[in-house]
């Protein structure tokens, strides 16, 4: 059967949809050879091949050689075989041509069928593909369902679906299905439905992402973030720093007027964001951590991973922070357990001791802190 127009089309097709033609070809002859089978009744296996060199659609139904007499309609005998076939052995699968005129509108329909879930098939792989690819990334989704526990999300420009944990929603913000929202792609898993992008909008990369689409010197790594750590719908604090010392790794990240951060303030819905220089120094790092807040002196147990902050009386509540956030997060982002102390204890810690070596000296510099 010669059919120029068929693969005139399967060309057509590769180019606009980007299939792999090889796959193609394979699961329509399989298709096709299903649809034959069924219209025809036919017992034996039935294999179709395609040729789009010669534009050429053949189908061959097999017997198997047996020894003595066959018992099936797709069994011959070895005598039968070799007045085909004269060096026919038993066991061998002998071919016959069956094509026929033309295809059916049944087989037709078949092979439409095959070509349109091939499509959808190759398309999901696609998808899923590009999605791996974007994993650690941000991308827009349209809100397509609200559960009680999850949001499902339509990646824009794909097939794929992405869910939203609790734990990946953000504390307070109220979603609505079509609602156009940015994702971060968390990863991407398998499941009996296909391709599932996990997203979030709760996780600090969420964040560091969209710094890195207001700020050009976090793309191109003329400024760095030492760490970030996040309590979605509450604060953000961000370490940042610049191998050069004329570039301002703070301004850049606040922009002119604060034109940057506000962009991302607003995307967060008011959620406050801190930015600090980082510091090799853990005690200077420690301190601007706790920003907002004023320290007046830190001292380290480095071995123990331990610091204990000393803040003026007003500014204890501002520097652990409301429900010790704080607090929290600048340990988080320092990696150093903070146990923060107001002035007055301090001082009345120190005056009521037997003077051990140092603490003199440690009253002394507390009193000049807290008088400057």
């Amino acid at each position: 059967m010669i059919n120029k127009e068929f693969f005139l089309a399967l060309d057509q097709m590769e180019k606009e949809m980007k299939l792999d033609k090889e796959m193609l070809l394979s699961s329509l002859e399989a298709g096709l050879a299903t649809a034959f089978k069924k219209e025809t009744g036919e017992s034996r296996s039935i294999a179709v091949k395609l040729n789009p060199e010669k534009a050429t659609i053949k189908f061959y139904a097999y017997h198997k050689v047996v020894e003595g007499e066959p018992q099936e309609d797709n069994e011959l005998s070895l005598e039968e075989a070799r007045e085909i076939k004269p060096d026919a052995q038993i066991g061998e699968l002998i071919g016959e041509d069956v094509t026929p005129k033309s295809l059916s509108r049944i087989a037709a329909q078949t092979a439409k069928q095959v070509i349109m879930q091939r499509i959808n098939e190759a398309r999901r792989e696609q998808a899923q593909s590009e999605m791996t690819d974007k994993e650690g990334e941000l991308m827009q989704a349209i809100v397509r369902r609200v559960e009680p526990n999850n949001i499902y999300v339509e990646i824009i420009g794909s097939q794929i679906e992405g869910v939203m944990s609790l734990s990946d929603q953000v504390f307070g913000e109220k979603l609505k299905v079509n609602d156009k929202i940015k994702v971060y792609v968390k990863k991407v898993r398998n499941n009996v439905k296909g391709s599932q992008v996990v997203v979030s909008r709760s996780c600090a990369g969420f964040v560091r992402k969209l710094f890195d689409i207001e700020v050009p010197e976090l793309r191109s790594n003329l400024v760095k973030v030492k760490n970030i750590v996040r309590e979605a719908g509450y604060r953000t604090k961000m370490a940042v720093y610049s191998e050069d010392p004329n570039l301002d790794a703070i301004g850049a990240c606040i922009g002119a007027k604060g034109v940057r951060v506000n962009a991302i303030v607003a995307e967060l819905n008011g959620e406050k964001v801190d930015i600090i220089q980082y510091s090799n120094d853990p005690s200077e790092y420690i301190a601007r951590a706790l920003s907002p807040a004023k320290v007046l002196m830190v001292q380290l147990n480095e071995a123990e991973k331990h610091a204990k902050v000393v803040v003026p009386d007003d500014k204890l509540s501002l520097a652990i922070g409301k429900n010790g956030q704080n607090a929290r997060l600048a340990a988080r982002l320092t990696n150093y357990r903070i146990d923060v102390k107001p002035y007055s204890e301090v001082m009345s810690e120190l005056e009521n001791s037997d003077g051990a070596d140092g603490q003199a000296e440690t009253a002394r510099a507390l009193k000049e802190s807290g008088e400057q």
